[in-house]
């Protein structure tokens, strides 16, 4: 190394690391890049714009992506001076041409440098933020006035060093070595003013915008990566040999895999899986992943990612556990949705305490332990580190706002497998828009698999037309498992005398009795009602209300205590308990429980599936009942227009359509086969026909408006936005609790440790209800005013208009 190279900095020191070398980055990230090859390996989508020359483009933009820090003004920031105000990554390009003397090479290299950190243009021509509003109109004296100066020196000293550290990267006939004060500045100028003229006015082919955001996540993630100083995992755990270990498993509990399941295991290819609940749905997917990893990595794929999609939290953390059962390491699991660290919270706590819980952290403090922990954690996962993910599609959605922030996340992507789970659980548009991004996946090289124990044929037919290739259909052969549930109907709602009377006589015959109401209002008037004689027969604990209006710290203690006494476990372990709990439809999406029967209001069948799964959930008893209550139709309050609605929350066509053919099997014994007949029933109909309209339209439109990549270097900052407008809500903190939210952000050193112990405070509210609130912009929180009992939950908000107050039934 030239002596002059080991006082140019690429960094500063900061959060106890020494300041870093720039020469120390750029071959970290030279490193991180290559490690990004091995593990992704060839796209097949680049190679008609680029051929072979994917990676090796990537490579040699993450070699030069920093090195127009060279000039002094930035030495001297990186020091300790003042703002030097320029985008280093422009001046970088001054170092390519030597390096790269294939005029339309350069160019992909050149794009893939200059947009590491900023859009190159901006789709009005006005953004602030853009290379181009920054730069186009600059003359070379205008380039020499604002980076200079720049030592000849330095300079020469750096393109030595890139020769040498590029290797077999370099084409044979580049530029000779011998390097004498090179004018990079008017080097840059020059990349520049080519880079911009060729995208001034053009539109990208399909094959040519995917490329250049392929192209930018390599780049972006592998300077990530080093800048983190993180690593990769390599070897994908759910590949070869996994099915060998699994069917040992398998044996050692006296099992043989199901027919689905070694039919799923032996499929090439694309997979749509119906298997009814308790029927091993999640090995069968497994299997699978096995399948097309090995098939993935003989092809060349390196360690093909393993992504597991669930839309709930619980579930999501539920699998996350199994699958560190399976592989026995926590390490190879990433966890990615809004809460993960949370997630890892809880896990960090139970594992410091039950290995050591005398010394849980250096400062005596085992949150803050375990936030450090957790925080670490969630980091290693967003920068992709492990091979095998659980989380929501909304994670893997983001890579459609591409960009310097989101490309990372659509390279990771290439050449992967996708299990996705529970499809029934969104809403039309939210639907469209993951079968948009399975469409992508497929693009990219991915393999897709869709699991439902019911499957009904319209959502079988969504998912053919999103992947376009072929998709097999792979089914659990019939009885495998005997019916759980016998159906019950009664023509009163779920709040009436009648079915509180009803409630209570099995409460007192020793029951365990889920109660689901459609909104918090019913909710709470059923708990108030039979409470005191819950508790009064069976303990503190044998009544318990549970919706979705809880603070985070509360509704992790009303969780656990529902888990303590109903949770699945007590089944197999023959405990059971009696008790009441009373739940929104959080109950649907949250918790691993097993009651003896279920009353339950009224709602579409989907939902309905939901609930009736939380009772007899192991099929090991004779089937119980699940008694379906009329719901109360009429307008919402407040909404102008006079469309009915299923207790204020679900639309009445479909919600009418189930009480209707409920009715038709009322007294029955009915299990999943049931089920998916009863689907295909309702989405035969006229109401079930403009549902898949929805979903088509929603795909459709999210394919225009996100995945197309016209303009691949666009500011797409007005596009996020609008993508989280599509998953809205909030979380709020109560103003008697702002002073405990303070002091728990400032608790720890860190500041993402100490908003992560701040959450324990935090409401979920709609998106809706931030108009009831107040931004405390200083803290970063919504803040509202009103009723709250740790044991009840959230009862009323005091907005600041009389008219705008919270009514627990508008709020699920």
């Amino acid at each position: 190394m030239d002596q002059v190279l080991d006082r140019v900095l690429a960094k500063s020191a900061r959060l106890g690391r020494p300041a870093e070398l720039l020469i120390e980055h750029l071959d970290a990230t030279l490193g991180a890049a290559v490690d990004l090859r091995r593990r992704i390996g060839p796209i097949a989508v680049t190679e008609p714009v680029l051929g072979e020359r994917f990676w090796p483009v990537s490579l040699l933009a993450a070699l030069t992506h920093d090195t127009g820090k060279v000039p002094a003004g930035f030495q001297a920031m990186v020091t300790g001076g003042g703002l030097w105000g320029e985008r280093h990554e422009v001046l970088s390009l001054g170092f390519l041409p030597p390096l790269v003397p294939d005029g339309g090479m350069l160019l992909w290299v050149a794009e893939a440098v200059v947009t590491h950190h900023r859009p190159l243009t901006s789709p009005t021509g006005a953004g602030l933020r853009s290379i181009m509003t920054l730069y186009g109109g600059c003359t070379l004296t205008d380039f020499r006035e604002r980076f200079g100066p720049v030592d000849p020196v330095v300079a020469a000293a750096l393109e030595r060093w890139l020769i040498h550290a590029g290797g077999d990267l370099l084409a044979a006939d580049r530029a000779d070595d011998t390097v004498t004060g090179p004018d990079v500045v008017a080097r840059a100028h020059q990349v520049l003013t080519d880079v911009l003229g060729r995208w001034r006015r053009r539109r990208a082919t399909a094959d040519e915008g995917l490329t250049a955001i392929l192209l930018q996540g390599a780049v972006t993630l592998a300077d990530h990566l080093s800048s983190a100083h993180g690593t990769l995992h390599v070897t994908q755990p759910i590949g070869p040999g996994f099915s060998e270990r699994l069917r040992q498993r398998f044996s050692e509990n006296g099992r043989r895999p199901y027919p689905h399941q070694e039919q799923s295991g032996a499929l090439r290819g694309h997979l749509l899986l119906r298997a009814p609940t308790g029927s091993g749905k999640t090995e069968a997917g497994l299997f699978w992943a096995a399948r097309q990893v090995t098939d993935l990595i003989a092809a060349g794929a390196g360690a093909p990612r393993v992504f597991l999609v669930l839309p709930y939290l619980a579930s999501i953390n539920a699998m996350a556990d199994r699958l560190v059962g399976v592989l026995g390491d926590r390490e190879l699991v990433g966890v990615a949705h809004s809460r993960a660290a949370s997630y890892h919270l809880a896990t960090a706590i139970d594992e410091a305490a039950s290995t050591d819980p005398d010394t849980p952290g250096q400062d005596g403090s085992l949150p803050l332990y375990a936030a450090r922990k957790a925080v670490a954690r969630r980091a290693a996962t967003e920068l992709f580190r492990e091979t095998v993910r659980v989380g929501t599609p909304y994670q893997l959605l983001r890579a459609a706002l591409a960009g310097p922030a989101h490309a990372g996340i659509l390279l990771d992507s290439a050449n992967s497998v996708f299990v996705l789970d529970e499809l029934h659980a969104y809403d039309p548009k939210r639907l469209g828009f993951i079968l948009a991004g399975a469409g992508i996946w497929v693009r990219l090289g991915g393999r897709v698999a869709v699991m439902s124990a019911t499957l009904p044929a319209v959502l079988a037919d969504l998912v053919r037309d999103a992947i376009g290739d072929p998709v097999e259909l792979v089914t659990a052969p019939a009885g495998l498992t005997l019916p759980r549930h016998r159906l019950r109907l009664r023509p009163h709602h779920l709040t009436d005398e009648e079915a509180l009377r009803e409630a209570r006589a099995h409460l007192t015959a020793g029951r365990s009795v889920l109660m689901v109401a459609n909104n918090v209002a019913d909710a709470q008037t059923v708990f108030d009602a039979l409470a005191a004689d819950a508790i009064a027969a069976h303990g503190p604990d044998g009544a318990i209300l549970l919706h979705s209006r809880f603070r985070r710290m509360d509704r992790t203690r009303v969780e656990r205590k529902i888990i303590d006494r109903y949770g699945a476990h007590r089944t197999d372990c023959g405990r059971r308990f009696p008790g009441l709990v009373v739940a929104t439809q959080v109950v649907e999406v949250s918790l691993d429980v097993d009651f003896d029967l279920l009353f339950t209001s009224g709602a579409p069948l989907e939902a309905l599936l939901q609930r009736f799964g939380r009772i007899n959930r192991a099929g090991t008893r004779e089937p119980a009942d699940v008694v379906v209550h009329e719901p109360s139709f009429g307008p919402r309050r407040g909404e102008g227009r006079q469309v009915d609605y299923a207790d204020g929350v679900y639309d009445s066509e479909p919600t009418h359509a189930a009480m209707r053919i409920l009715h038709q099997h009322a007294d029955l014994a009915v299990d999943e086969e049931h089920a998916t007949k009863w689907l295909d029933e309702i989405y035969a109909s006229t109401w079930g026909q403009e549902w898949r309209h929805q979903v088509d339209t929603a795909r459709v439109d999210f394919q225009q408006a996100f995945l197309t990549f016209k303009r691949p270097y666009d500011d797409r900052s007005h596009l996020a936005d609008a993508f989280d407008s599509m998953f809205d809500g909030t979380e709020a903190v109560l103003l008697e609790d702002l002073p405990e939210y303070e002091a728990a952000l400032t608790s720890a050193a860190g500041r993402a440790e100490g908003r992560l112990l701040a959450a324990d405070w935090l409401i979920p509210l709609p998106g809706w209800a931030v108009g009831l609130s107040r931004l405390d912009r200083s803290l970063g929180v919504e803040i509202i005013d009103g009723d709250y009992r740790p044991d009840r939950g959230l009862t009323a908000i005091r907005g600041a208009v009389g008219a705008n107050r919270y009514q627990p039934g508008e709020v699920i």
